[in-house]
């Protein structure tokens, strides 16, 4: 294997691995952005969510009960869930890539039900009360998604009025909803949990795309490199060489003494051909 050929793929094995090691920089840091960026409007979504909620709860519930004649109810005046669930309505119309859930192991509003994925969530709140929050990334219907979860616990008896004993809640919510579930509720006990999802697929389709378009740059650039650097070694190294070889070898055979050696650079390969025209010179004066 010659010189040539060695360095060559040896320089072509380090460009691959170097354009890999890029590549794969890339994705990894895309994704960390995509993810962080994710965080940022989940958390946004969620502050304006509980802001509402606490809004609602210690603004408007009270006055709503004094205005609202006993066992009757409004659900969307007097459920912080549905009025949430209204805005949150309208505003996925325009933002398909958010969905808001308020996740609930045993829902009076059936679309509220929690799947496995939520359950585990929810079960994590239950298993640990300093737990005060969770996110990740989670596959649903073959999309990604980043989710914020916050746990919702059973705080005072006025959530009992309507969780509790159906016996004691309201008759237009037992009209509305029915007796089946949403019933006997714990105080203290977590219930659901809030669950903000932003959808990230679009994101790291996009650091796929950048992190290969990345690599095919990577690639065309280091082979330029690679095609100079080896014009250049063939030029300057490689052929110098094979001359002072050759030239090496007639000398010791007494060949062609009188043509002097044509190198004069200052770089290692001039001085090799120093030496050679110091050894020719000597082959000449033994003669």
């Amino acid at each position: 294997m010659g010189i040539r050929f060695k360095l060559i793929f040896i320089m072509g094995l380090f460009s691959l691995v170097a354009t890999i090691f890029i590549g794969v920089a890339s994705y990894k840091l895309s994704e960390r952005n995509a993810l962080f960026e994710a965080r940022n409007k989940g958390q946004l979504l969620f502050d304006y969510i509980i802001s509402y909620r606490q809004y609602f709860k210690d603004h408007q519930r009270a006055l709503i009960l004094e205005l609202v004649e006993e066992n009757r109810f409004y659900p969307e005046l007097m459920s912080g869930f549905v009025a949430t669930r209204g805005i949150w309505d309208i505003f996925e119309t325009k933002n398909s890539d958010y969905h808001f859930k308020q996740a609930t192991i045993d829902p009076l509003y059936e679309k509220n039900r929690a799947d496995v994925s939520e359950l585990s969530i929810i079960n994590a709140f239950q298993q640990r009360s300093d737990l005060k929050e969770m996110e990740g990334v989670i596959e649903k219907g073959n999309e990604k998604f980043f989710y914020m979860a916050y746990p919702i616990k059973v705080e005072s008896k006025k959530c009992l009025r309507c969780h509790g004993d159906p016996m004691d809640a309201p008759k237009d919510q037992i009209e509305i909803y029915g007796t089946e579930s949403g019933y006997n509720w714990k105080l203290g006990e977590t219930v659901s949990a809030y669950i903000v999802y932003v959808s990230i697929q679009k994101a790291m389709q996009e650091a796929k795309r950048s992190a290969g378009i990345l690599f095919l740059v990577g690639v065309g650039s280091f082979f330029m490199v690679l095609l100079a650097v080896a014009l250049f070694m063939d030029r300057s190294i490689i052929k110098p060489v094979e001359y002072l070889s050759d030239r090496t070898e007639e000398i010791i055979h007494g060949k062609f003494l009188d043509e002097s050696i044509q190198h004069q650079t200052n770089d290692e390969i001039g001085v090799l051909a120093r030496v050679i025209e110091h050894l020719r010179l000597n082959k000449i004066k033994r003669q």
